[in-house]
């Protein structure tokens, strides 16, 4: 896939697995342990795809992902909500802060390569030339 990704997560454990399942399909991961550093490392241009946890301390998911959609820079960096909220609407919500994808923990390992790769895949068809 290689793709560059960031992850905006605050527990070491959800990111070592993310890391893990990642680096094996052949992605750079860059890991940010909170909304503001993530904000920071965002602004770089370096991730083709963000994904973001929304329980995070201080500044949550829904706030970081409206702050990322306000920098015109990156309008079209998809991004991804990666959270443990399952509950009915939860999805909506993080779609209507700006998040362009979302998958629910915990993580099928088997799956959630492939998942990531097309959020990556649909990004580059939309920023494709016409």
């Amino acid at each position: 896939m290689k793709a560059k990704i960031l992850y905006i997560e605050d527990n070491t454990q959800n990111f070592y697995l993310v890391n893990f399942i990642l680096t094996a399909a052949d992605c750079e991961v860059l890991w940010a342990k909170d909304g503001p550093e993530g904000l920071e490392l965002a602004a770089r241009g370096w991730a083709d795809l963000i994904l973001l946890d929304i329980q995070l301390p201080g500044m949550d998911g829904y706030a970081v992902a409206r702050a990322l959609r306000a920098s015109a820079a990156l309008d079209s960096t998809p991004i991804v909500a990666l959270t443990s909220y399952a509950m009915a609407g939860d999805r909506e919500k993080a779609l209507e802060a700006g998040c362009t994808g979302y998958i629910e923990k915990p993580i099928n390992p088997g799956t959630f390569a492939a998942q990531v790769e097309r959020h990556v895949l649909d990004a580059q068809a939309r920023r494709a030339p016409s």
